[in-house]
């Protein structure tokens, strides 16, 4: 259920992505549905707010209504991943969740319908489960149509040979993708260690082989096998009408047939460990990286909550076991720990990131010795009721957020029952420091683990065996909390945003905006940001603003670190602190009771910070692991050379781009006297704006800004930094980076405008029908037709106060492949410039912008964002309704005439970089 933050990105591995549209398959049949008629869905149970249904065909339907956010949410899960793959399958799970997306005879341009419709969709396939997501602002027809694809993918869609031949070369750009990151291949690796026979040893994106040489003739089979009513789950949550939904449900679903003969039963499972095991990976580039895994028990097995909660009295920041034995003395840049919750046993991974200079031995040692000793340091009672706070408040945050339910829900039908999402949250209330202390007594033990960059020890101890669990026996005592009230819908309009809103100022420099209304969960979003300096008091300060912001919440105002942590999670609330050069920002997540008191703490770090020395080494590690490791990283090489072209302005201005070592050394030197100076010099509330979103209580919430603020002032001159556009004379940068296996194109232009131009819908309208929509120019012909990148698109950097903003264009994809990449860019780019785009292109382009737009309004944290974006530019959301009002009166031509106004390819600067084995032209 709770992951706890992992330094690398070790979850990459089982990640997916939705792909787009496709043609009619003339050998493509239909599934006719059955004669007779279809019968309407029965009410099985309902806990929480939550309610099932089932179709006589099998198909679970569960339904979690929420008003209080304009927005739609609609999850369909499959009960099939890669476990399922046999061999010479691997992949197949992940690649039938990409060719769903190419249609079917009904729906042959499902990716372009998306776009039209402004639905944010993906797909995504794990080891026990496949689902396809999708949100939008609550509309019945976009509802009722989501439905309807939905059903008809589920027998109907193409899964073609050519649709195959064209989306297999971009899962194997996924795959390269991933082989780019040491960690995620790391990871991939020690799970192949630990798994003899069962398949969550296996990569779910598959094995190179298995992807290019997938026979289709197997590929439907699997596809007729396993995506079948009886074995897929239907939740909707947010916003929506239940009697309508469950009549679409019945019109649509209710008639497919129901197979006669279902999956066969999975009876695979490992022995039990019995000895220690060690992978080694070598490469180019990155930071040194150290994994143990663990077997651990089924989701669904009782011992799992405890199996959550040593999850974060390990890795946990700064409680953790492996934050006090290895960060704190020096011997890791930063450690983790997570486990993965599946139906059969599953996995935990501890694990620790190096930094330049720490040695992998000691860091090892150390890793063992602090996972392996509750023999000899028991869990104590403090760290036990720390963590299950910290648990408790992640799942109460989570179940008021209908997108994370719905997520969450799905992942529970995949480990066996969705009320396992309930059930391990009431195990995690009551389970005992005995029972904690046990498990943790027999899972980690030497015997049981897989060691990335490790060489195992003698005298291997023996956990449990692993051993599958009776999931309906583990409900017989169960009992539902009870059901989570209704709250008020809420328009989201920009007109009622703006009417809902209170707007005012408070000494000594704040500008308040309060949007007060109803919420799951009583929850509240808010953005506090502070600005301050001038264009010659920022001069030469490094990277002291950026370690002031990691710094803030490590302690303050008589607190200490863990204190502060402590007293977060008691008021069940997140804050994050992050900013630069001349601003601070504030980002609070609360719920309506603890609000207030929030704001009280915030404003004691803020002003009376504790600054420990200490934390800002462990900072300091961090950062240079990070430098580290974007030294040889494509993306981060080509942003960094882009950045550099053409930078007028000399070290130590805010606006000039260093290079890495430049870097380096600024993190090298810095210290907590400067930070402190910084802090002392700059930060006030003369100059700064509030938001507040969500469930709250205006009055207490402007008391406590008075008491948090008041009296809080600088007399340290502020001007905003100005960013006039530079011209910067077109090139072409070719950069290497050895032993990465996905390269990185980006082309970037300079455009003489604001946000605050004429032509600004317009030429937001253009790029997105070159670059940023689901049915896009660059999309449709490098990922669609040739199959050459996972990831292409186009975007404006809008600037909000002067007329200079960055046009830009980037792909990734395998270095062989460049000239072609390159080449589809730059032609799809003149295409457009002279021929323009046609009037069903517009039509549909925005109709779709407009409704991502509609969306985005939708989500209280952006929503908060945007009116403290807003207080700083002097605007309200009428500013939004003009633009909205704009898009739409847009003609064909003026679309056109922008974009041939602003993009010019004969200024274009271009970067790429990778590991081409053929030196690209200059």
């Amino acid at each position: 259920m709770l992951l706890s933050a992992i330094g690398v990105a070790c979850m990459l591995a089982m990640a997916s992505h939705p792909v787009l549209a496709a043609t009619q398959s003339p050998a493509a049949k239909a599934v006719k549905p059955s004669a007779k008629a279809a019968q309407g869905p029965v009410a099985i149970t309902s806990v929480e707010g939550v309610s099932e249904y089932r179709l006589p065909n099998g198909l679970q339907v569960l339904l979690v209504p929420d008003d209080a956010k304009p927005t739609t949410l609609v999850n369909m899960t499959y009960r099939v991943g890669s476990r399922y793959e046999s061999y010479g399958e691997t992949g197949m799970a992940h690649l039938l969740e990409h060719l769903l997306f190419k249609g079917s005879p009904r729906h042959p341009q499902v990716w372009a319908e998306f776009s039209k419709r402004g639905l944010s969709a993906n797909g995504s396939t794990t080891f026990d489960r496949t689902n396809y997501f999708a949100s939008f602002a609550a509309n019945d027809d976009n509802l009722r149509w989501y439905l309807q694809w939905q059903a008809d993918a589920m027998v109907n869609s193409f899964i073609a040979r050519k649709d195959l031949d064209s989306e297999m070369t971009v899962v194997r750009n996924e795959m390269e993708m991933g082989e780019n990151s040491p960690g995620r291949i790391l990871f991939e690796k020690t799970l192949a260690g630990m798994y003899q026979w069962h398949n969550y040893g296996k990569s779910t994106i598959g094995a190179r082989t298995d992807v290019e040489g997938v026979d289709i003739t197997r590929l439907q089979a699997f596809y007729k096998k396993y995506y079948q009513p009886d074995n897929a789950t239907l939740i909707i949550t947010g916003k929506f009408d239940q009697a309508k939904v469950l009549a679409w449900v019945r019109e649509f679903f209710g008639s497919l047939p129901r197979p006669k003969v279902g999956p066969a039963p999975m009876y695979t499972l490992d022995p039990v460990q019995d000895g220690e095991r060690s992978v080694t990976l070598r490469r180019v580039g990155g930071v040194p990286l150290l994994y143990a895994g663990y077997h651990i028990a089924p989701a669904a097995a009782p011992d799992y909550a405890a199996v959550d909660l040593i999850n974060l009295i390990l890795g946990d920041t700064p409680s953790g076991r492996l934050h006090k034995h290895l960060t704190e003395k020096q011997l890791a840049a930063s450690v983790f720990a997570f486990s993965e919750g599946l139906a059969d046993p599953g996995f935990m991974i501890l694990g620790a990131q190096l930094g330049p200079g720490q040695d992998m031995a000691q860091a090892r040692d150390a890793l063992t010795k602090a996972v392996e000793s509750f023999g000899s340091e028991p869990i104590t009672a403090d760290e036990l009721e720390r963590a299950r706070a910290k648990w408790l408040k992640s799942w109460d945050m989570a179940f008021a957020d209908p997108q994370q339910i719905g997520a969450g829900l799905s992942e529970s039908v995949s480990q066996g029952d969705w009320r396992l999402f309930f059930l391990i949250r009431d195990r995690i209330k009551a389970i005992s420091l005995a029972d904690v202390q046990r498990v943790a007594g027999q899972v980690l033990v030497s015997s049981n683990r897989t060691l990335g960059e490790y060489i195992p020890t003698a005298s291997p101890a023996r956990a449990p065996v692993p051993a599958r669990v009776d999931v309906a026996a583990q409900f017989k005592d169960f009992k539902p909390s009870a059901q989570v009230a209704q709250v008020e819908a809420f328009d989201a309009s920009p007109a009622n945003i703006d009417a809902r809103t209170q707007r005012f100022s408070l000494a000594p420099g704040l500008k308040v905006a309060f949007l007060p209304k109803a919420s799951r969960g009583q929850a509240v979003k808010a953005v506090l940001s502070l600005r301050f300096g001038t264009e010659t008091s920022l001069k030469g300060w490094g990277e002291a603003p950026t370690a002031l912001a990691e710094l803030l919440d490590k302690g303050g105002a008589g607190l200490s670190r863990q204190q502060v942590q402590d007293r977060l999670d008691a008021l069940q609330s997140e804050v994050s602190f992050s900013g630069g050069d001349g601003q601070l920002i504030v980002n609070i997540d609360s719920r309506r009771e603890h609000l207030p008191a929030v704001i009280q703490l915030v404003g004691q770090l803020l002003k009376q910070p504790t600054l420990p020395p200490e934390v800002l080494e462990e900072v300091r590690r961090q950062a240079l692991s990070m430098v580290t490791s974007q030294r040889k990283e494509p993306g981060a090489v080509v942003a960094n050379a882009l950045a550099r072209h053409g930078n007028p302005y000399r070290p130590g201005d805010v606006r000039y781009a260093r290079t890495f070592d430049e870097i380096e050394a600024d993190w090298t030197s810095v210290s907590i006297e400067r930070v402190k100076a910084y802090h002392d010099k700059f930060l006030s509330a003369s100059h700064a704006e509030f938001a507040a979103v969500g469930d709250f209580d205006p009055t207490a919430l402007r008391s406590a800004l008075t008491k948090a603020f008041e009296g809080w002032r600088s007399d340290e001159p502020y001007a905003r930094v100005p960013d006039p556009l530079v011209p910067v004379s077109p090139t072409r940068i070719v950069l290497s980076t050895p032993d990465k296996q996905n390269a990185t194109l980006t082309v970037t232009q300079p455009v003489p405008l604001s946000d605050r131009d004429a032509d600004y819908p317009a030429l937001t309208l253009a790029n997105y029908l070159l670059g940023s929509g689901g049915d896009s120019r660059l999309w449709n012909r490098i990922r669609e037709k040739e199959g050459l990148s996972y990831s292409v698109y186009s975007y404006v950097d809008w600037n909000v106060m002067e007329p200079h903003s960055t046009w830009a264009a980037t792909a990734i994809f395998a270095p062989q492949n460049l000239d072609k990449v390159e080449k589809a860019l730059q032609e799809e780019v003149r295409k457009a410039l002279t021929e323009g785009f046609t009037q069903t292109e517009l039509d549909a382009g925005r109709k779709g912008l407009l409704n991502y737009r509609r969306l985005s309004r939708a989500q209280d944290g952006r929503l908060a964002s945007a009116w403290a974006n807003n207080l700083y530019v002097g605007r309200t959301f009428a500013e939004s309704a003009r633009v909205d009002a704009a898009l739409e009166a847009l003609t064909l031509e003026q679309v056109n005439a922008a974009l041939r106004r602003y993009v010019k390819p004969e200024q274009f600067v271009t970067g790429v970089g990778g590991d081409f084995k053929e030196t690209p032209r200059p």
